[in-house]
């Protein structure tokens, strides 16, 4: 245990009401470089041979490749576990070249991982230098707090957690300054809600009202989610009605949320549900919600594991789902997701499937089919040039591998013979002339 961070063992969080297996937080991959990849297989391959490879890697790198492998090795997702004990030898070096800035964020990220394996000592050092280096910066201080907390989290270290708790619930009682106590609370609530403990985030939000403090619209999100998460969605719909009742309005995003708990519980049926609510109350879908619904969609992700028969039009897919399935994805199909996801001029006719699932991309491209039969040869709509379809994965890219929403559309380019190819400019696109897939369609 740190320190600096002490918790008493009689504070509330530390007695856990028994909650359902809790689903895995929502983590964004930090994908790997070129560059960065080659350094880890050397590493990998010669382990004794670390300090000098890590020297090499760092005097031969930009920035952005040495800070993007220390990130890879600090994540939670990261795909190098058994590597993941070169995090602090790779930041020390970091530290001494010539374009480094200390930031609190990343030597959070860095004490978090050491305190996950175990190493408190090296941990409780950057502790202290880190606050030595803040000094009386009440501000810097809790930010810190903050993102340390948050790191915590993200590596399901509940202990961590509640050491910079009662770290922060310190400064809450000692602290003068609002913007320090809403920081304060902000980060306690997430944080509690990450590591499955929505109820006593709940019980933060009223003791933030006894303080005169005004729970913002996050703190709300976040133990919605947090409730939704472990299950108990009774708590997460009182809250949600509680929020409505308080003037906030629920959005998109809290929508997604909601979408989100109840597919990793695989109920469907409410998910329809609350599709129709997000509807009669003009709530916008978004690409996320597309992700949230059809990642809960058994069915339909069973359908893209063979690429060599896979429905290739929206009437073949409806044959082949029944039930909440088929009424979820009739659901989706009249949304604006797919308008909103193409552009459309006289020189191009673009979709833009970034940020795609891979049920989603393969529900957008059956949907897309049908629009541009339909804007081809509708008058109201002018011819482009040429019409692109983007997978990412391009010229752009910094990541090795072929994405697996690019090795759908090459699939389904294919095997509807269509006259697509693979940009040679740009090999994350699928290219061609208007006109030429005018013809095809037609």
């Amino acid at each position: 245990m740190l320190g600096h961070l002490q918790v008493s063992r009689t504070q509330s969080w530390n007695h856990r009401p028994q909650f359902p297996p809790l689903p895995p937080p929502l983590l964004a991959q930090c994908s790997l470089s070129k560059q960065g990849q080659q350094f880890l297989s050397s590493v990998a391959r010669d382990p004794t041979a670390s300090n000098r490879l890590i020297c090499k890697f760092i005097a031969s790198s930009p920035k952005s490749i040495a800070l993007n492998a220390l990130s890879h090795l600090l994540s939670p997702t990261t795909t190098h576990p058994h590597l993941s004990s070169l995090a602090l030898p790779l930041y020390s070096r970091i530290t001494e070249v010539s374009w480094f800035s200390w930031n609190p964020k990343l030597i959070a990220e860095v004490i978090a991982l050491l305190y996950k394996q175990g190493q408190l000592k090296e941990a409780e050092t950057l502790v202290s230098e880190t606050l030595i280096k803040l000094g009386s910066r009440e501000r810097d201080i809790v930010s810190f707090y903050c993102n340390l907390t948050d790191s915590h989290s993200k590596h399901s270290s509940n202990q961590g957690v509640f050491d910079v708790i009662s770290r922060l619930s310190q400064i809450v009682s000692e602290s003068s300054s609002v913007y320090a106590k809403e920081r304060a609370y902000e980060s306690m609530i997430s944080s509690l809600c990450t590591v499955g403990r929505p109820l006593e985030a709940e019980n933060l939000i009223e003791e933030m009202k006894v303080k005169g403090l005004k729970p913002s619209v996050f703190e709300f999100k976040s133990v919605v989610y947090g409730c939704g998460r472990v299950g108990l969605f009774e708590d997460m719909l009182r809250i949600l009605l509680q929020m409505e009742n308080e003037g906030f309005e629920l959005d998109t995003v809290l929508s997604n949320m909601v979408l989100s708990s109840y597919g990793a519980y695989n109920k469907q049926s409410e998910m329809v549900s609350w599709l129709q609510r997000m509807k009669d109350s003009s709530i916008p879908f978004s690409i996320r919600t597309y992700n949230s619904v059809l990642n809960s969609c058994p069915k339909i992700m069973s359908i893209l594991e063979d690429l060599k028969t896979f429905p290739l039009t929206i009437d073949e897919l409806m044959e082949n789902l029944k039930g909440d399935e088929a009424l979820l994805v009739k659901e989706l199909i009249g949304s604006t997701v797919l308008a909103e996801a193409m552009e459309w001029d006289s020189s191009e006719g673009k979709l833009d499937l970034h940020g795609m699932h891979l049920g989603s991309a393969f529900l957008i491209m059956l949907q897309w089919r049908e629009e541009m039969k339909y804007r081809l040869n509708a008058g109201e709509y002018v011819m482009p040039v040429e019409i692109t379809v983007v997978c990412g994965s391009g010229k752009h890219s910094v990541v090795r591998g072929e994405s697996p929403v690019k090795r759908m559309v090459r699939e389904m380019m294919t095997r509807m013979r269509s006259p697509m190819r693979i940009d040679r400019k740009n090999i994350g696109c699928f290219v061609a002339k208007a006109k030429v897939v005018k013809n095809w369609l037609c």
